[in-house]
């Protein structure tokens, strides 16, 4: 059943089905076979020349040929070797061994061997191998005869590449200046290309040297252009320093002008501003950069008028201020007072510590810092995105909303527990509360103010704040002494211009007059006298004043306290603040006791706080003066 093999009888067996119909092929493949394929590549002039060369070469001697075989790679190296191109350089010598001819010679080699093995490639297995070796190089009287045959046309080829030499640029920008073998290499590359090929590349090489063109007109734009840029330059310069010039030379306003201003009644703030600036430069080296024929005086005046007009004061209230600062610190004052000064509150040490009511207001999304290391108590509210005055901390009584500059009074005071003390003008409560939270609840607060209205603030707050030691009363301060006195400690925060605190009320700039100062003086001389009187000169840990007001006026500070020297057995001492100006020991025509400079003055643009004064004065005895004593007797 079914077929017997013998293994030992092997049959011959001949192509199969498949090979047989493909007989042929070879034939019908050939036809399509062109002739780029199988014949040797057309040399250009120049490489038929360098093929007679090599006929001169045959004839050398073999050691020579020995030498080159060293310099070139062979057949069996090329394979993982790949030849590199040497060129010759420029500024090198000719010799005898350097010669063009010997360079040339080697790449001809080369290049032989690169057609050898891009034939290989193209013609794959043992027939590339075959067709590789038969279509090497014609033979060398085949050339020759080939050269003289196209010589016409070798000409015109070479007038071709000529051409493209001339036309060749280097990175430079100049024409191609390097040897012949860099330009041989060219010219093969070009033969080597379609037509279409070398135009597209004729053209480039054209485009590259007019873009090189432009580049160089740009940089002479530039450099055009710099030139000009600087010469505007030096004139803008010579334009500043002439303004600046002008500048200096400072001039005051002829009286057309100033009726002009006064009957247009049409001002322009921002030149007023600039002239302020530059009077006060004036003023302040006035010896070198006055107008001849002026006097010290026109200037003050104009700087008066400039004042009133661009920050809306009056006439009364800038004399006072240029008698108060220096005209270098005059115009920071007048900004500061248009600025609000930042909120602050203080925390109440009696329900809450300052650390925690900062964490819950942040919780609340409240920006905040501690307001200075001058103070254990007080926070900086920046921004908040509740109201402040409101949130359930403020109305459970953790923090009081108050200035910065009222907790001075409090620090200088310095009550302590089991004492007591007066709060001889104490709406709307928030040094009273103070007063408590350092006595810890203890002693007994008798916080009083002449208008009764004003006191329901001062009840509210101290209900709010948890305070239980303080009594409330409504009664005239001068007349107060007769009510009731031996207090260790009084506060004296009395009325006054608030000249101190023009931020928060700008209708001070205009409202006050000299009547209005002096009978502020007044009010608080008799004031100071009655919380002199209340003081008990024999208390064991006390028997201190601390008299503040919320005005920088000479007249209702250093002048009423220099009063109250002369009046009563008191002396002045330190307030303990350890910042602050010293208060003035002499003002114009003035002359007060040397030991007000212990007294304390705090300004708006130097301490970013309301302007304010602290004096603190220690009774030393329950007697009169002397000079009082002797007026009585007279």
């Amino acid at each position: 059943m079914g077929r017997k093999f013998d293994p030992t009888n092997n049959v011959k067996r001949g192509p199969g089905r498949k090979s047989r119909k493909q007989q042929g092929a070879e034939n019908e493949l050939a036809k399509f076979i062109t002739d780029e394929d199988t014949e040797q590549k057309r040399l250009s002039s120049r490489g038929r020349k360098r093929a007679a060369k090599r006929v001169q070469k045959v004839k050398k001697p073999e050691d020579a040929a020995e030498e080159k075989n060293k310099t070139v790679f062979t057949d069996e190296n090329s394979k993982w070797l790949k030849p590199a191109t040497r060129k010759r350089k420029l500024d090198a010598a000719e010799s005898e061994d350097s010669s063009d001819e010997h360079w040339e010679d080697e790449e001809d080699e080369e290049e032989e061997e690169k057609v050898e093995q891009q034939q290989q490639v193209k013609k794959g297995g043992k027939d590339k191998g075959k067709k590789a070796a038969k279509s090497k190089i014609k033979p060398v009287a085949e050339e020759v005869k080939d050269a003289e045959d196209d010589e016409a046309e070798d000409d015109a080829d070479g007038a071709e590449d000529d051409d493209d030499d001339e036309e060749m640029v280097d990175d430079y920008g100049t024409l191609d200046d390097v040897s012949g073998d860099a330009a041989e290499e060219e010219s093969d590359g070009d033969e080597e290309l379609l037509p279409i090929e070398r135009a597209a590349k004729k053209a480039k090489k054209l485009k590259e040297i007019l873009d090189l063109d432009s580049d160089e007109d740009d940089d002479d734009e530039e450099d055009d252009d710099k030139d000009g840029e600087k010469d505007e330059k030096s004139d803008e310069e010579d334009t500043v320093q002439a303004n600046m010039d002008e500048m200096d030379q400072f001039r005051l306003p002829g009286a057309e002008e100033s009726e002009k201003e006064g009957v247009l009644m049409c001002v322009d703030l921002k030149e007023i501003h600039q002239r302020i600036k530059d009077n006060i430069e004036v003023l302040c080296n006035f010896s070198t950069r006055r107008e001849e024929g002026k006097d010290r005086a026109e200037y003050i005046a104009l700087l008066k008028k400039d004042l009133c007009t661009y920050y809306s004061y009056n006439d009364f209230l800038i004399e006072k201020l240029i008698d108060l600062f220096p005209l270098s610190e005059l115009v920071d004052f007048l900004e500061a007072n248009e600025i609000h000064r930042p909120v602050t509150i203080r925390t109440n040490t009696l329900k809450t510590r300052r650390r925690d009511l900062a964490q819950a207001l942040i919780n609340r999304g409240v920006n905040l810092d501690p307001l200075g290391k001058w103070s254990k108590v007080g926070l900086v509210i920046y921004d908040s995105s509740v109201p402040v005055g409101a949130t359930p901390e403020y109305l459970a009584g953790q923090y009081m909303l108050q200035g910065a500059s009222s907790f001075l009074p409090v620090m200088a005071l310095s009550p302590q527990e089991g004492e007591l003390v007066l709060d001889m003008s104490s709406a709307p409560g928030g040094k009273t509360t103070y007063i408590a939270q350092l006595m810890r609840n203890t002693g007994v607060i008798v916080a009083n103010d002449a208008n009764a209205d004003r006191l329901k603030s001062v009840v509210g707050n101290i209900h709010r704040l948890g305070v239980t030691n303080t009594v409330v009363c409504n009664y005239d301060g001068r007349r107060f002494p007769k009510v009731m006195g031996g207090f260790d400690r009084v506060l004296l925060d009395a009325p006054c211009s608030g000249t101190g605190v023009i931020a928060k009320d700008p209708v001070v700039k205009t409202s006050k007059d000299e009547a209005d100062i002096q009978r502020s003086a007044h009010l608080q001389k008799e004031l100071i006298l009655a919380a002199i009187d209340s003081v008990n000169a024999g208390s064991a840990s006390g028997g201190y004043l601390v008299y503040c007001t919320c005005s920088i006026m000479v007249e209702e500070n250093e002048w009423v306290v220099d009063y109250a020297l002369k009046k009563r057995n008191v002396k002045l001492v330190s307030t303990g603040l350890d910042f602050g100006k010293e208060g003035f020991t002499r003002f114009r025509e003035r002359r007060f006791h040397p030991t007000l400079k212990l007294t304390r003055r705090f300004y708006p643009h130097s301490h970013n706080m309301d302007g304010f004064f602290v004096a603190k004065l220690k009774k030393f005895s329950k007697c009169y003066s002397i000079r009082v004593r002797r007026e009585r007797r007279g």
